[in-house]
């Protein structure tokens, strides 16, 4: 089979799948179970999880992909008449075609500082929303939606994480973390926050699969079991709910055994910091340094027209009229030589 000779580092789902989790899903194969992830190899995985985040009795379902958790979720929790706080740079804001206002429910984009939202923004938006004597004729603001790492590969700290649900707890809105790139996070030295911290601090998140060693699939994790009772109908609803369940409860099990997820985000980690060592000594214009694996990089047009004969990379934003900054993200399967030819082409 050909492949694409070019170096791809356009984003960290381009890879199949970690060689544990792909070993668990051929020792499985002609296993017969249940459906609907209500097998017991799903159900071992959820344990995990749950043991993992400190609650013992937490909801866990498997999903397909994040746009598909992101949209359940929101949906589940909000009222009809209700939106989503999101940073203007959120996923859910700008990259998931609309997935959420198709729902029913307004994305209310507010300003954010390098990717991540501010306690302080919040709040404003919040008051300001409900000093308007007209606040009934306007989306009333439900929830909170973060990312960890933020589109921008930026980390939250527990304890801008603890005022912010401070702000959702005075206002009694609710705190979304999605997490599709959470291994790669768990993996920085700057990271410090935890599973069972963000079981504490939020109503709901999700651990990602996709990016992060899974073929594809996330967990979605609610902490308080009583919070959405019919979530598996609501999934069903969405036209979410996988018959082969087991083939993302087999993922998941393996991801969080030995402490794999804890650990699978480690090489991305390292091999992105090599690559920014060298954008950095080269004199490479970088508009925001991230301790990620996602690194940002501002080209001359000229420049990237040669590069992208030999490299895919992910299109961030126009610069200005003569630059473009684009993105290069590494991931759990990065490999040595892929990073020296990388290194060449720089």
């Amino acid at each position: 089979m050909k492949t694409n000779e070019k170096l791809c580092f356009a984003s960290d789902y381009m890879k199949g799948a970690h060689p544990a989790v792909l070993k668990a899903l051929t020792e499985t194969n002609l296993i017969k179970t249940k459906g609907y992830g209500l097998d017991s190899i799903s159900e071992q995985a959820r344990e995990k999880i749950r043991k993992a985040c400190g609650k013992h009795e937490a909801q866990v379902f498997f999903l397909v992909g994040g746009t598909q958790t992101n949209a359940v979720l929101i949906d589940a929790f909000l009222e009809s008449y209700q939106g989503v706080i999101a940073s203007e740079s959120g996923h859910i804001s700008s990259h998931e075609a609309g997935a959420i206002e198709a729902s029913g429910h307004k994305v209310l984009c507010v300003p954010h500082e390098s990717g991540k939202l501010q306690a302080e923004t919040i709040r404003r938006y919040l008051k300001d929303f409900y000093d308007d004597e007209n606040h009934e004729h306007i989306v009333a603001p439900g929830m909170v939606y973060i990312s960890h790492p933020s589109e921008y590969g930026t980390l939250y700290k527990k304890e801008e994480l603890k005022e912010i649900r401070a702000v959702c707890d005075e206002y009694k809105v609710d705190l979304y973390l999605d997490g599709a790139r959470l291994a790669y996070a768990l993996a920085c030295p700057e990271n410090d926050l935890t599973l069972r911290d963000l079981a504490e601090l939020c109503d709901a998140f999700y651990i990602g699969g996709t990016k992060c060693g899974a073929l594809f699939g996330e967990a979605l994790v609610i902490p308080d079991p009583k919070r959405v009772p019919h979530l598996f109908s609501i999934i069903k609803q969405h036209g979410a709910l996988v018959a082969k369940g087991r083939v993302l409860g087999v993922q998941f099990d393996t991801l969080f055994s030995d402490d794999l997820y804890l650990r699978i985000g480690e090489n991305a980690i390292k091999k992105a910091a090599q690559i920014r060592d060298v954008l950095i000594k080269k004199d490479y214009r970088l508009p925001i340094v991230t301790p990620t694996n996602q690194i940002f990089i501002t080209f001359a047009n000229d420049q990237l027209k040669s590069f992208a004969e030999k490299v895919d990379y992910g299109f961030w934003e126009k610069y200005d009229e003569d630059h473009t900054v684009i993105r290069l993200a590494t991931d759990w399967g990065t490999t040595d030589e892929e990073i020296r030819k990388l290194i060449d082409l720089l």
